[in-house]
């Protein structure tokens, strides 16, 4: 030692540098005793975490001895702040008793060790050497009790590491869906704009009779007109993945807006759903306006509402003359309505239901024809 009281450099590398840290000064005066070794050197003493993370900065210690319950900082933090400092630094932690918490929480932070006050001497020393040479040891009184702390935790991560693993399935799933529909989308687009092609060349022609040019020009500007909805429709497909916490009974009333013959009906309170508010809307503006083309036009169409196992469900009620049997299999097909083409009389290119279903799995939910009868039907 120097006239100064600092260590030279030849002892400090013969000895393990250890500062004590605890807040009771009886106890740290019998560590002091104890680490008094030819192979250790106490370097400083603290009674609180603040002071230890000082003295660390002054003394440079191989390892540190951190009670882990004191006042102002405890040894938890003091450790964490410690390691962020100074990572190579060794911490055994101290304590009085045995706390499943305290093992965890300073194993977290940082401490290499785990010992009992009351462990035999040399098992502090061997904590401390081990904890200078960048093992680890925990007292034998506490250790079953960090296994199982361990093992619930690696359990817990497990678990997680599953829920992980579902929803990247979901995720892929999801994509998987859009990519479909984004695929079929020139093919389900090619009839219409063909249709409208062949009407705009027969008028350029001026192949027509004068007769018929009138009604020609009506019907190219209503399927250009079904073609822009058609459009929207399959944009609020794509959309329906990104989705968000929302009341499905606000976007019925948004939809109700539309119509005075359309009714809500709700269960009391929020009816709460993982959706995509403008493909959600757009969905029961599809099967609403289904309901109001096939009801007679005094009826009212009802958009009822309720919550089942957490889960909204909402049903659109017509007053239609019903969809026939034969054609329940194939009305959420693309390009297919309910009606022959050489009998239709309610427009429109046969995709609102193929769209309203794709759009509602692509947000984990589904539309289905649930009933249907001569005097309505239900879809939900």
């Amino acid at each position: 030692m120097s006239a100064h009281g600092t260590i030279s450099p030849a002892t400090s590398r013969r000895h393990v540098r250890v500062l004590v840290v605890d807040d009771n000064e009886a106890f740290r005066d019998s560590l002091v005793s104890l680490l008094d070794t030819d192979e250790l050197q106490v370097v400083g003493q603290a009674g609180s975490g603040v002071e230890a993370l000082e003295l660390v900065a002054r003394t440079a210690p191989d390892v540190v001895l951190m009670d882990v319950r004191m006042p102002a900082m405890d040894g938890i933090e003091a450790t964490r702040r410690l390691k962020e400092l100074q990572p190579s630094v060794g911490v055994v932690a101290l304590t009085g008793f045995e706390d499943q918490w305290a093992v965890r929480d300073m194993l977290v932070a940082g401490a290499s060790g785990y010992v009992l006050k009351d462990s035999d001497g040399d098992e502090i020393l061997h904590a401390v050497r081990q904890a200078a040479s960048g093992g680890g040891v925990i007292s034998p009184e506490i250790t079953p009790t960090v296994i199982e702390e361990l093992t619930e935790a690696l359990e817990r991560a497990r678990v997680r590491t599953r829920q992980l693993e579902v929803a990247q399935e979901a995720l892929l799933e999801r994509a998987a869906r859009r990519h479909e529909l984004i695929s079929r989308l020139g093919h389900e687009l090619r009839t219409p704009v063909t249709v409208i092609l062949g009407m705009a060349q027969t008028l350029s022609k001026g192949s027509a009779p004068e007769a018929e040019r009138d009604q020609i020009l009506d019907t190219l500007v209503s399927r250009a007109q079904a073609l822009t909805r058609l459009v929207h429709r399959f944009e609020a497909a794509v959309e329906a993945g990104l989705t968000e916490w929302a009341d499905v009974n606000e976007v019925a009333d948004e939809v109700a807006t539309s119509s005075p013959r359309i009714e809500v009906q709700r269960s009391p309170g929020p009816a709460m759903a993982t959706l995509n508010r403008t493909a959600a809307r757009r969905i029961l503006e599809e099967l609403v306006e289904n309901a109001v083309a096939f009801s007679s036009p005094e009826a009212t169409v009802v958009i009822r509402i309720t919550v089942a196992n957490g889960a909204p469900e909402v049903r659109v009620v017509d007053r239609g003359s019903g969809v026939d049997p034969a054609d329940i299999a194939r009305i959420f097909d693309p390009l297919e309505q309910g009606e022959e083409l050489n009998t239709r009389t309610h427009q429109g290119v046969g995709l609102g239901l193929t769209l309203a279903r794709t759009s509602a799995r692509a947000m984990d939910g589904d539309v289905m024809l649930e009933s249907s009868r001569p005097e309505g039907s239900v879809f939900l």
